[in-house]
């Protein structure tokens, strides 16, 4: 069966069901400043958890585009991808468990409707209860019924969880079985479906976290029943309705139903394969499977993201965008596929997908152009590395300043006779992306609750703010923390004693002053070194920056490093009042204001 055909029968079946067949959004979130991609089903359709009507009504499905890159190390194994297309049928307050499971169940295993698969095959595990939320007994229930109906019994297992004998439900805590999108907002437990891959080897038998692991068992379903909603400070709070977030992976499913062992034997990868084989030269493929299923993967990754407005760069998702093209390139020389070739397989994965995802085809030469790029500017990059290397540069030096991946380092050290010591780089490499992440963060977040209209103008007002400080207090006033909402902005600048009411006021009507001209603010898209130059003076640590800088300029007045967003006038803004000023800590001030 073609994935094809389960994606469309997925959506007919519950569509029977009064089920409304809703477009993918896209992998770029819309108004979501606290992720970068959409990584779940669920992600785009939050505001509708959260008791938001939805146009198309409460019962919903689809087939979501989802990218997950924490386990890009993992890719090469027998399921693991970046990109993924997740399955999903939706009750806005609607039905729950007692509906959801059993449809579920019937599409897994229905002849005429669905998969057909043996519900003999089938384990699943449901939430066991922590943090004051009490075990799924519910859920238990229906799963005994719905097996039952089939001559099945199902025993529980116990907090062992071991699964022999007749036991079929595992319950799970937490981090298992609750599901939510982030540190807060709709959550509850939720019910997974495994599929045993190898019942040849005899009767189920052992942990089930080693049955797992082991690739026996194969997760191929799973049913969110959000009835909490997250606070900000950990609390759980009831949801006015409770709803149904069920998630299918499309190409895990298609391994299953097909009894094929990875999610790289499915028809969505064999073409890009079999392109791969003729391309590498060799008579019937390379043999590094590994390689080829990075390669393969990561290319289809790139055209999804290019097709939804994602360029290669050093920050956000172009950053991510970049690694993963990189990384693609690094793996197609490993293959010997010749350089300027990768676009060969966006071709193939354009053409796959086409009639589902149409932006693929208009994007067409975009995606291209933008791989033959980033190929050409990684291969010059190479070329520096080897030079370095044959200096006998440090390997974190060689990949934090030439992106040289330590795999190549290592294959070349290797020809040399050379050891290279992996755990030091591994030790390095570990403290700097713990530096990464926070600058990341920092930047990412800027202080921002949201980038609606409001924080924007409080956004472009702590440049404004920053740069009135410097000129009333002194041009080594740095910005030491931002914090903006909708109703006000916070500032935290070094200084040392309490501000007088006339540097208040002078720093005030600075601000409106520059607010009254008028002044466009302008962005510039520059190299690092050209755009310290500019600036001069910097507020954060040089390390969250990459090679191209965005700086944003408020005539001379403002010149600062920044990821946005801003308006586009200072005009725009409106009055700016100081309403509080304080310390914070030692030799740190804190102003705080609002935009009248």
């Amino acid at each position: 069966m073609l994935s094809n055909e389960i994606r469309e029968k997925f959506l007919q079946f519950f569509a029977k069901r009064g089920h409304t067949i809703i477009p993918s959004a896209s992998l770029v979130p819309e108004n979501d400043p606290s992720t970068l991609f959409n990584t779940a089903g669920m992600q785009p359709l939050v505001p509708y958890l959260l008791g938001q009507v939805h146009p198309a009504g409460t019962r919903l499905a689809d087939s979501q585009k989802c990218v997950r890159t924490g386990d890009i190390d993992e890719v090469g194994d027998n399921r693991h991808l970046t990109f993924f297309e997740m399955l999903g049928n939706w009750s806005l307050g609607d039905y729950f468990k007692a509906e959801s499971l059993p449809w579920s169940f019937e599409f897994l295993t229905s002849k005429e409707e669905g998969l057909g698969l043996d519900p003999n095959r089938f384990y699943v595990t449901v939430f066991k209860g922590e943090n004051g939320i009490p075990r799924d007994e519910e859920a238990i229930k229906i799963w005994q019924d719905i097996f039952a109906k089939y001559g099945i019994s199902a025993g529980v297992a116990g907090d062992d969880e071991i699964v022999n004998g007749d036991v079929r439900i595992i319950p799970l805590g937490v981090g298992d079985n609750f599901w939510i999108a982030g540190s807060e907002g709709p959550c509850g437990g939720d019910s997974e479906f495994f599929y045993d891959t190898r019942p040849e080897e005899g009767p189920l038998a052992g942990k089930f976290i080693d049955l797992v692991n082991s690739f026996r068992l194969m997760e191929v379903w799973n049913n969110v029943f959000m009835e909490f909603n997250k606070t900000a400070n950990g609390k759980y709070e009831p949801l006015a309705k409770k709803n149904v977030d069920t998630g299918m992976g499309l190409e895990r499913t298609t391994a299953v139903v097909n009894g094929q062992a990875t999610v790289f034997d499915t028809d969505m990868f064999a073409p890009i394969f079999a392109k791969i084989n003729e391309l590498s030269g060799w008579e019937h493929g390379s043999s590094d499977e590994k390689a080829k299923r990075i390669v393969a993967d990561h290319l289809r990754t790139a055209v999804f993201m290019i097709a939804d407005g994602v360029t290669p760069s050093n920050t956000d998702k172009g950053y991510i965008l970049r690694r993963i093209l990189r990384r693609a390139i690094r793996y197609a020389d490993v293959l010997g596929l010749p350089a300027g070739t990768l676009v060969s397989l966006a071709e193939i994965v354009i053409e796959k997908y086409k009639a589902v995802y149409d932006n693929l085809a208009t994007q067409k030469s975009v995606i291209k152009d933008e791989i033959n790029k980033e190929e050409e500017k990684f291969h010059q990059t190479l070329e520096k590395g080897l030079r370095e290397f044959e200096k006998g540069r440090d390997p974190f030096d060689l990949y934090q300043s030439f992106g040289f991946p330590i795999e190549l380092t290592e294959e070349l050290a290797k020809e040399k006779g050379q050891i290279i010591d992996r755990a030091k780089f591994d030790e390095e490499m570990k403290k700097h992306q713990e530096l990464s992440r926070v600058g990341a963060e920092q930047k990412f977040k800027g202080g921002l609750a949201g980038t609606g209209e409001m924080e924007t103008k409080y956004h472009t007002a702590t440049h404004l703010l920053l740069a009135a400080l410097r000129q009333i207090l002194g041009a080594d006033i740095f910005q030491k923390g931002s914090n903006i909402t909708t109703e006000r902005l916070r500032f935290d600048f070094n200084w040392p004693d309490k501000l007088t009411d006339e540097q208040l006021k002078a720093v005030e009507d600075l601000v409106n002053e520059k607010i009254t001209a008028e002044i466009p603010v302008e962005m510039m898209e520059l190299p690092k070194d050209e755009a310290l130059k500019v600036v001069g003076l910097l507020s954060f640590d040089l390390f969250k920056y990459g090679d191209m800088v965005r700086v944003y300029k408020i005539d001379d007045f403002s010149k600062e490093f920044c990821g946005g967003p801003h308006v586009a006038n200072t005009g725009e803004l409106g009055h700016f009042k100081i309403t509080k000023e304080e310390a914070v800590a030692a030799g740190v001030r804190r102003i705080k204001a609002i935009l009248e």
